[in-house]
């Protein structure tokens, strides 16, 4: 058994790559951005990732590499039209909505947690209507820090209290798994495959799961 659900009262869930197919965000940086910039520049694409891979590296684990709005001012394009012109991949990984029924029949709270900024956050809500499952929705924009840094969670916790003893996250990010260990936290799962297009990642850091059937059946919060 990968969990004891008696211990478990709150669920935080990530959103891109946990419970939305990363393959979405991987194609919109690693292929439709360097487009777009290429056609911007005159470069052609294999000169605008050679400019754009150093750049994205430098801010990753940083609040600046999540935010639309400093990437348009970065790249003077328009990030979150060019979102909304590809939105057509985003897509819900296999059994999230069966997962997030059960918890919310089990009497837990549930939480989501993304690094994602508003506009991006707003687009796949509006997608996918998977907001309508949780008890809060917590953006780390909101509070000015990453969820890859202790920040973030002690800010959580104090806009939501949890006992850390009594929390699951459930992310697919090894960086913010540790931040959640470092913090306290002691029911951490990891997503194997967060991209469906993707092969199977091999995780020895973190108990991980490849889908959501592997923390199902749920019992009720006693």
């Amino acid at each position: 058994m990968l969990l004891d659900w008696t211990q478990i009262d709150t669920v935080l869930l990530d959103m891109d790559g946990t419970l939305l197919d990363l393959n979405f965000d991987n194609h919109f940086w690693k292929e439709f951005v360097p487009q777009r910039y290429a056609e911007q520049y005159g470069l052609s694409l294999a000169q605008a990732k050679q400019q754009l891979v150093p750049k994205f590296a430098a801010m990753e684990g940083r609040l600046e590499w999540y935010c639309l709005d400093y990437w348009s001012e970065q790249l003077a394009l328009d990030i979150a039209g060019l979102k909304q012109e590809i939105s057509g991949l985003i897509a819900v990984l296999p059994h999230v909505t069966e997962f997030l029924q059960a918890v919310r029949d089990s009497g837990r709270r549930l939480i989501l947690v993304t690094n994602a900024h508003r506009d991006s956050l707003g687009l796949k809500m509006d997608k996918t209507r998977l907001h309508l499952f949780f008890d809060a929705i917590v953006c780390s924009h909101d509070y000015g820090f990453a969820k890859e840094q202790p920040g973030f969670w002690a800010a959580l916790q104090q806009a939501y209290p949890f006992k850390t003893e009594n929390a699951l996250l459930v992310d697919d990010s090894l960086a913010v798994l540790s931040a959640a260990k470092d913090y306290g936290l002691q029911h951490l799962i990891a997503i194997s495959k967060p991209d469906s297009q993707a092969e199977k990642r091999l995780i020895q850091s973190f108990p991980s799961i490849e889908d959501f059937r592997c923390l199902l059946p749920l019992p009720a919060v006693s």
